[in-house]
């Protein structure tokens, strides 16, 4: 079974590595300075910064306050790999600025529900419409909940309101998460599901249109 993908946050024990990628215990330290390439001399420390230390890549990750500032890449969770390229491409640029824009990264994600909902045959251009539509035929609830999580969080990322993203780093990979749980269950599971029944025995197919054309 899949691990969930676990984002990084200041002191955490243990999370995805935005270098390796892998789920893995941190250590966490402040970060010092000298003027000596041996260590010596002028001790410098900040608690602003932090350095969590990976476990399984023993690659650093450089923090000032909560924010990750090395690596410059995102941390968030890699997109759905049965996304349409064009919404990868949307959710690729989030990630890369999501440490540095917060904001801007909550934008393209609203976006990349826009063109996926046009995916999935409706206009792409009103997301309370194109939920609607959905739900009318037959979108799952647990769905629905996700596009007006994501409708909502990312309409107010842009728009001034009540949630205010510019530092919500947080709110951002939950936004991730809820791009690639919509993926997953419209795209992802009607395909494996698909890909099942496909391999059954040509009259058992049969037998099976059969009954529903009797019902």
């Amino acid at each position: 079974m899949k691990r969930e993908y676990i984002s990084p946050e200041k002191s955490l024990k243990a999370f995805n590595c935005p270098n390796c990628h892998v789920y893995a215990k941190q250590s966490w330290f402040f970060m010092a300075g000298a003027s000596d390439s041996n260590g010596f001399r002028q001790q410098y420390q900040n608690e602003s910064f932090l350095i969590s230390s990976c476990q399984n890549c023993s690659s650093p990750t450089i923090w000032l306050g909560d924010k990750i500032i090395f690596p410059i890449h995102s941390a968030s969770e890699p997109p759905n790999s049965d996304l349409p390229d064009e919404i990868k491409h949307d959710y690729e640029e989030a990630r890369t600025i999501a440490n540095l824009s917060p904001r801007g990264a909550a934008a393209l994600l609203r976006l990349s529900i826009q063109k996926l909902c046009a995916h999935l045959g409706q206009s792409g251009t009103n997301i309370n419409n194109d939920i609607k539509a959905l739900v009318e035929s037959g979108l799952p609830p647990k769905v629905q909940q996700a596009l007006d999580s994501v409708r909502v969080i990312g309409n107010e990322a842009v728009h001034p309101g009540e949630i205010d993203l510019k530092d919500d780093l947080v709110t951002v990979n939950k936004l991730f998460k809820l791009v690639n749980f919509i993926a997953n269950k419209m795209i992802t599971e009607p395909r494996e599901i698909d890909e099942i029944y496909n391999t059954l025995p040509e009259n058992k197919i049969e037998g099976i249109n059969q009954r529903d054309r009797n019902n």
